[in-house]
């Protein structure tokens, strides 16, 4: 269970109109009644809870439409979320309203292996010093995205392929018992797709996909607007689909995953052993000034006209692509969305995406899909952590995740 909050929404209706104010902005008690088909005398009641539950305020009287003019209504002022996103090489933190906007936020280098202890203290070490920087003294609660996977209900992370020591870390707990708020737990790929939804590209997509290209592979799904996850919350965990029965090894155990080819640590290790073999002058030169290459190298290697690097980017692309195409037959989406770090690689790794998913797709699945980058970026994680998380205090059962 969630930790008590004194204020929360406690019946449907207060859930509903906290969900319309965030989404919408403040709108006027009439407004509320037309779009929740209830008279003004019972929004005029609810809205009165909740001020008093301080979720929700008066803002003073709307414009007139002729007649007596009726009251504005918003989400309380003081409301405060906070977002951490961890990602397998670093981790970002929000600040946010009670509509989630950002109001402070910050990336920080940090690596998954040192272990839960370490990786969280850094995040609320960085929380903190945002609340201070946003002149917050209290959240109302926080989101938290891990890269792996999650028990929802119990908060904590499950045999996470890249995430020594966090099997069972009971994350959402911890960093409950440390901010004194309510937190909720996911799966990143999906607190991106989330925040992609929110305020992204997907804002009026009811089918789509977020595909999340970092260290590992994921994907997001959203089924008629709402987030899917499967019987025991793993759905979509597409880096772990055998593309290659005699491929390298991947960090589940298994061989020719998609991720132990086309991610961003399967990009660094080829790009390294071309380097080595001396098949790019440009990756090696890079090697020998750094000592360890990243994808990003890559990239830059491209940005240079390096045709080995080309050539990864393109491997990498098909073998993503491949996975798309057979995704797009099973699931028809209306919208592909692409996130991650390695997408800071530019057009040609999505060109290769696009044009692979749509030559080995059925014409009617393809015709009017578009396959487009994340509008978000850094920001999609953290403000789908706190829409996760803005969803059970607004929720009238505060148990439920949404």
């Amino acid at each position: 269970m969630l930790h008590s909050l004194a204020g929360r929404a406690e019946t449907p209706l207060q859930a509903r109109l906290l969900a319309l104010l965030r989404d919408t902005g403040p709108l006027s008690r009439a407004q509320l009644a037309d779009r929740l088909e209830v008279s003004r005398t019972t929004v005029a009641a609810e809205v009165a809870r909740l001020g008093e539950l301080g979720l929700a305020e008066e803002t003073g009287p709307a414009a007139s439409r002729g007649g007596r003019r009726s009251t504005m209504v918003d989400l309380d002022a003081s409301i405060r979320f906070a977002g951490i996103n961890v990602g397998a090489t670093g981790l970002s933190v929000a600040v946010t309203d009670g509509r989630l906007g950002v109001l402070a936020h910050r990336a920080v280098p940090c690596d998954i292996k040192q272990g839960p202890e370490a990786v969280l203290a850094i995040a609320l070490r960085t929380a903190r010093q945002l609340m201070t920087e946003a002149d917050v003294d209290r959240l109302v609660g926080v989101g938290i995205g891990v890269p792996g996977p999650v028990d929802f209900h119990r908060g904590l992370p499950v045999s996470p392929p890249i995430m020594p020591g966090w099997d069972g870390y009971p994350v959402r707990d911890a960093v409950s018992r440390e901010l004194g708020c309510p937190v909720v737990l996911d799966n990143d790929v999906n607190v991106m797709a989330v925040g992609e939804q929110h305020a992204g590209v997907a804002r009026t997509a009811h089918n789509f996909l977020y595909v999340k290209i970092g260290t590992g592979i994921g994907c997001g799904i959203v089924i008629d607007g709402e987030l899917y996850r499967g019987a025991d919350g793993c759905a979509g965990d597409i880096g772990h689909i055998r593309v290659d029965d005699f491929g390298p090894t991947c960090a589940c155990g298994n061989t020719g995953c998609l991720e132990a080819f086309a991610g961003g640590a399967a990009l660094a290790r080829d790009a390294t052993a071309a380097a080595q073999a001396g098949r790019s002058e440009i990756l090696a030169s890079l090697l020998t000034d750094k000592g360890v290459l990243t994808a990003a190298d890559v990239g830059t290697a491209v940005s240079q006209g390096d045709p080995h690097a080309v050539q990864l980017i393109r491997d990498s692309g098909r073998r993503i692509g491949q996975v798309l195409a057979s995704l797009v037959s099973f699931f028809n989406p209306d919208l592909i969305v692409i996130g991650g770090g390695v997408t800071a690689l530019g057009h040609s790794l999505l060109a290769e995406i696009r044009g692979v998913t749509y030559r080995r797709s059925l014409p009617l699945a393809t015709g009017s899909l578009p396959i487009v980058l994340t509008e978000l970026g850094d920001h999609a994680g953290v403000v789908g952590a706190a829409r996760l998380i803005s969803g059970v205090v607004y929720a009238a059962d505060q148990g439920r995740i949404p």
